[in-house]
């Protein structure tokens, strides 16, 4: 939790955060994911100063749990002075300890954003779903709560000035807009009329622009005219993809040209034949991509 401290800015762990959503589509499936349509809404996580703090804590967790479809799991939240914004315990439950930040006592208004971030953590721990590092695994969370539809809210927490700032999660605030933005443009909606916080929204439209940038690479129709250009002269040549560039090249066992590519949607990699206009269905996710290869 950054707390009137230096935030970071940018897209430092996107490699990270693509995985993690190639991870959740192959742990859950896209019709599971499919069922995530509909985000957490406001009014289900408000939290005013007239609430009893420890009643109105347990009644957002609830939602938290409803959301991510954990039924039988019960959260027990407390406070108390502690560096992160919350700690949960990771336990065979059914009842999980959840510890926020006394600094939530008199920012009610984030508590649902903290504990979005806990209850993924449960979610993903009964589904053994995890990475090899803290850091990465918290990378993961931050993702999932994001994709599934409650991570708004932690983008939502974010609030920067010149004098003071808070920020919320591992990602940092244009990666969760990038991850809004993923899922955004699978579900059709705008999370962005759901934000409180100014900051936020730019943060939004940064990680959307990125989000659309996925979808504008070759060998997908939709590339730029220089994409477009550059992939000709690799193709033609058939040289080695450079660094950083979204697509390789390489040979079939019949000495026909095939390439490889993320799909814009998921990030797992689809391979066809170089023969120019092709569709291509995503193995993972089932997404159809127009491609001209």
């Amino acid at each position: 939790m950054a707390n009137g401290g230096p935030v970071e800015h940018g897209f430092p762990h996107l490699e990270t955060v693509r995985a993690a959503i190639t991870a959740l589509y192959r742990r859950l499936s896209p019709t599971t994911v499919r069922t995530f349509a509909t985000s957490v809404a406001p009014a289900d996580v408000a939290f005013c100063d007239t609430d009893d703090l420890h009643l109105g804590a347990q009644r957002v967790a609830r939602e938290m749990v409803r959301h991510f479809r954990l039924p039988d799991a019960r959260l027990i939240v407390g406070f108390r002075e502690m560096t992160h914004a919350a700690n949960v315990e990771l336990t065979a439950g059914p009842e999980y300890f959840v510890e926020l930040n006394d600094r939530f006592r008199t920012h009610r208004e984030d508590i649902g954003a903290a504990l979005a971030h806990e209850v993924a953590h449960v979610y993903l721990h009964r589904l053994d779903l995890a990475f090899p590092t803290t850091a990465e695994n918290e990378i993961l969370t931050d993702t999932v709560t994001t994709y599934l539809g409650a991570g708004w809210l932690l983008l939502d927490a974010y609030r920067e000035d010149s004098l003071s700032s808070q920020k919320l999660g591992y990602l940092t605030p244009e990666e969760f807009g990038y991850v809004l933005a993923k899922r955004a443009l699978l579900f059709d909606e705008d999370p962005s009329i759901r934000f409180t916080s100014p900051q936020a929204y730019t943060a939004y439209t940064k990680g959307l622009a990125r989000a659309h940038h996925d979808s504008r690479q070759p060998p997908l129709t939709g590339a730029g005219w220089t994409g477009r250009r550059r992939y000709a002269h690799d193709r033609r040549h058939a040289v080695p993809a450079p660094p950083g560039a979204p697509y390789s090249f390489g040979s079939d066992p019949s000495g026909g040209l095939h390439v490889t590519f993320p799909c814009p949607t998921c990030h797992q990699r689809i391979r066809v034949p170089v023969r120019g206009r092709v569709r291509a269905r995503c193995g993972l996710c089932g997404v159809v991509l127009e491609c001209d290869t």
